[in-house]
């Protein structure tokens, strides 16, 4: 039994390490390339007028060259429930080169996406390479999806949480917290030991508990969940609609470009493209205007639902602390301690990963605060209902047990029985 337990920890120590030294480097690279792009988009302001060209390029690689690719983190998840299809590495190089298109020219969109997906991506090389069997080929997906997502935030911990609990939602694949752990953790510290430094924010004073703030927490929570309903809703929706409208990819992004740089003279300004962690930052300081959630929220989703590359999760931070910011005045909280809550609760209620992101709030702003993290990661993955942000994310045990939705099936499956209901009324 002691062999056996070793030769495990070896094992996987070997393989976890070597995914999270691939995907770490890998990180470090993006990340180093991501703000080369946000830099010269920000110098360089003809660049937005670029924007449809740059997409309808890449939505042409895509189209010829990406094969399965275009499915994104969706067929990562899936790879790591055990489906047939394989990712191909050409994932890596094309969503690392479509996120740097799409923040070069101004789109609005994050980079998990990104990061998870080349981390995927060295996890099929790596299962490849070593020819695992189909349960460690399971296991070594899920490595993947921990430490891109762990490197490119600074958040080992999280990122190892994350990549077991966002496969299904109420299951925590248990037999992966180790390998997951492995890779998360050598994913970070390679990517620090590149020189990549990550942006921090403070959270200022911790209030005092007291039942009243726990009401108003509540109350905060529950607009957190409800706006990241918003967020998957209107993303999903756009991609459907856009789809519909323009069958060719290609002509989808270009005119999904021409609606963003219209959108961006409307509103009179670029602050909502890219990232937006300047958004964050005056969130932080409680500078932010009251519509700033929603106006990000938008940009976002049309910058996505056209067909651009590029992650949800870090405009999901803007949409969530310029939130909490503003409802800091409103409920009379502190801007900023209320702004790191909206960071991660509306984060919770797009990826319905409770667990990663109370733990992200600890790694990324304190211990101090952990009580009111897990109320808003609870209450925020409650009230984001079965909708998300990976519609191929299965439902293992329902949020509700008056709700009654069939064993594993994914939040797509449950959104497309919805609109035949809806039809049939």
């Amino acid at each position: 039994m002691q062999i056996g337990l070793l030769f495990y920890i070896v094992k996987w120590i070997i393989l976890g390490g070597s995914v999270g030294l691939l995907a770490g480097s890998a990180s470090a690279f993006f990340l180093a390339s991501l703000d080369w792009a946000t830099k010269t988009q920000q110098f360089n302001s003809w660049l937005l007028f670029l924007l449809p060209v740059g997409g309808a390029l890449v939505s042409f690689l895509y189209w010829k060259f990406g094969q399965n690719s275009s499915k994104g983190n969706n067929l990562i998840i899936e790879q790591a429930h055990g489906a047939k299809e394989s990712v191909s590495f050409r994932m890596a190089p094309l969503v690392l080169f479509g996120t740097l298109i799409t923040h070069l020219f101004g789109g609005s969109a994050g980079r998990e996406g990104t990061a998870v997906q080349m981390g995927g991506a060295f996890s099929e090389l790596v299962g490849k390479i070593f020819k695992l069997d189909e349960m460690d080929r399971k296991i070594i997906m899920i490595c993947g999806i921990s430490s891109g997502f762990g490197s490119v935030f600074g958040t080992p911990l999280a990122g190892t949480v994350f990549g077991l609990e966002v496969l299904a939602i109420g299951l925590i694949r248990h037999e992966a917290i180790f390998p997951s752990f492995v890779a998360a953790f050598v994913g970070d510290i390679v990517t620090s030991a590149w020189g990549i430094h990550h942006h921090h924010y403070n959270i200022g004073s911790i209030p005092e508990l007291s039942w009243l703030l726990i009401l108003k927490i509540v109350i905060a929570s529950v607009l957190f969940g409800l706006t990241s309903t918003l967020f998957s809703e209107l993303t999903h929706w756009l991609k459907k609609t856009y789809t519909k409208i323009f069958p060719n990819p290609v002509i989808k992004s270009f005119f999904g470009g021409v609606v963003v740089v219209i959108l961006v003279f409307i509103v009179g300004t670029r602050k909502y493209l890219g990232l937006g962690i300047p958004l964050i930052d005056q969130a932080f300081e409680g500078t932010v205007s009251f519509f700033t959630f929603l106006i990000k929220l938008i940009f976002t989703a049309l910058t996505l639902g056209a067909g651009f590359q590029g992650g949800e999760v870090t405009p999901l931070f803007v949409v969530g602390s310029t939130l909490g910011s503003v409802l800091g005045d409103i409920l009379y909280v502190s801007a900023p301690f209320l702004a790191a809550l909206g960071f991660i609760g509306v984060f919770c209620g797009a990826t319905n990963t409770p667990i990663a992101c109370f733990i992200m709030g600890i790694e990324l702003f304190g211990l101090e605060a952990s009580i009111y993290f897990f109320i808003v990661c609870i209450i925020s993955y409650l009230f984001s209902g079965h909708t998300g942000i990976y519609t191929s994310q299965q439902i293992e045990i329902s949020k509700n047990r008056w709700i009654e939705i069939p064993k594993q099936s994914t939040l797509a499956s449950i959104k497309n029985q919805k609109s035949k209901k809806t039809k049939k009324t």
